[in-house]
């Protein structure tokens, strides 16, 4: 398995779930929930959407995604009031599969906004390398027109006929749908990187893949900046310079931290014995595991554990 591939199987992209917004006169709407994957496709009219310090102009035919659900909010224009924005986080627990309408009474009055909203819940610690190197938002435009790349094209039309029938396997139709929805926008971002040397380009780098790749498959095994060179074809000190130049710190070091945060995920889940878990990451000993584990959560695995039960 690829190294991008394999990160997106680690991250568990799940549950995914969606609504519709029928939004009417000087409308605005909130989300706040991170560590939720979260995407917009504007199907008729325009709006802002307010993300940090960054205003984004949207209009019909754009698909916004913004990865780590950063707190953000939308309105009909820039002039809209939005301390009254309807907050619409539990509107997605609610599962009313039925479209929403948000109005306001404030002037001036502006074009009908459709928006579907898609979100999906993702193993934020898993994902953070991933957040952390991904921009706030990724906006693709036009994906309603004759010029929108094929798979855009393709899978909105299976989105839009799941969404609006309930059939068996449906969710977990939704969750693969959201999935190559997601794929496919790195893959756009990740091609028009003008910086070569980050995490991002460390996925498709011909060589580096192949070490991130290895490390993901097989966290448990004994790796060593020698046997992670060899299986990039490089020698161990070009190799070591790159992998740093790329990721912004060492082999081991990324190693460390990817076991660590695979533990995490498997004491979260509650399946395994610490005992277990211990091997399973590539530690030879549970006492060893144990040390570097509180280390770095300073938490015991036990400790950590029962935060989860």
């Amino acid at each position: 398995m690829d190294a991008l591939s394999k990160i997106l199987d680690d991250i568990h992209l799940n549950h995914s779930e969606y609504i519709y917004l029928k939004a009417q006169n000087n409308w605005a709407f909130q989300y706040h929930e991170q560590g939720t994957m979260i995407a917009y496709v504007i199907i008729q009219g325009q709006c802002l959407m307010h993300i940090q310090d960054a205003q984004v102009q949207l209009q019909a035919g754009d698909l916004i995604l913004v990865p780590a659900g950063t707190n953000h909010f939308f309105t009909a224009s820039e002039h809209t009031v939005y301390k009254d924005a309807l907050e619409i986080t539990p509107l997605f627990n609610q599962q009313l599969k039925k479209t929403i309408h948000v109005e306001s009474d404030q002037l001036p009055a502006h074009e009908e906004s459709f928006i579907l909203a898609i979100r999906s819940h993702v193993d934020n610690i898993m994902a953070k390398p991933l957040f952390n190197a991904l921009p706030q938002y990724l906006l693709t435009q036009h994906i309603m027109s004759s010029t929108a790349p094929e798979w855009l094209q393709i899978g909105l039309q299976f989105l839009a006929v799941e969404v609006n029938q309930i059939r068996p396997g449906r969710d977990k139709i939704l969750d693969h749908l959201v999935s190559i929805l997601f794929i496919e926008c790195m893959r756009d971002h990740i091609a028009q990187l003008k910086d070569s040397q980050n995490w991002l380009n460390a996925l498709t780098h011909p060589n580096l893949s192949n070490a991130l790749a290895a490390i993901h498959s097989r966290p448990e095994f004994s790796w060593t900046v020698e046997s992670l060179a060899e299986q990039c074809c490089m020698s161990r000190s070009k190799f070591a310079n790159l992998f740093t130049q790329f990721i912004g710190e060492t082999p081991l070091a990324y190693l460390q931290q990817h076991r660590l945060r695979l533990a995490s995920q498997h004491l979260r889940q509650g399946q395994l014995s610490i005992q277990q878990i211990a091997h399973r990451v590539g530690y030879s000993s549970e006492t060893a595991f144990s040390q570097s584990f509180k280390r770095h959560y300073e938490l015991t695995p036990s400790q950590y554990r029962q935060q989860f039960q």
